[in-house]
């Protein structure tokens, strides 16, 4: 079974417009401890939203990791992860949209909200397969 995570991007600097053009990305320059060691437990056929942090924060589509992570050669402190695009998500979801359904309170993109990058719960892919029917999350 896949586990789900989501990655933060500023659109400006990397955006699923781009992603989707260039079919597959090293994700990297991940520094957190904690956002590093959600790099660190993604394996090949996991799944990852791709978030647009800044201005109108949402969850803009979906990646799959295409090998093991590996420590990034050019900083001892960083790890990264190959990816594969898979999707847009129109619409978007908005951050607002995920508060205000009140189901994921707990969930560290509500409370902690800088973290690049981390681990989405199952409810949370739950909920999104009920916004997007007809796509394969």
């Amino acid at each position: 079974m896949s586990a789900y995570f989501l990655a933060k991007t500023e659109p400006s600097v990397y955006s699923i417009d781009r992603f989707a053009e260039d079919k597959s990305t090293t994700w990297d320059g991940v520094r957190t401890p904690q956002a590093v060691s959600a790099i660190r437990r993604m394996k090949p056929g996991d799944r990852v939203f791709v978030y647009h942090s800044g201005g109108r924060s949402a969850v803009v589509g979906l990646a799959e990791v295409t090998a093991d992570a590996q420590p990034d050669p050019k900083d001892p402190k960083s790890w990264m992860a190959d990816m594969r695009y898979l999707m847009h998500l129109d619409p978007p979801t908005t951050l607002a949209e995920i508060k205000s359904s009140g189901l994921f309170a707990d969930w560290t993109l509500v409370r902690q909200s800088r973290l690049s990058t981390m681990e989405a719960p199952a409810a949370f892919v739950k909920w999104l397969r009920g916004r997007y029917p007809k796509t394969k999350i």
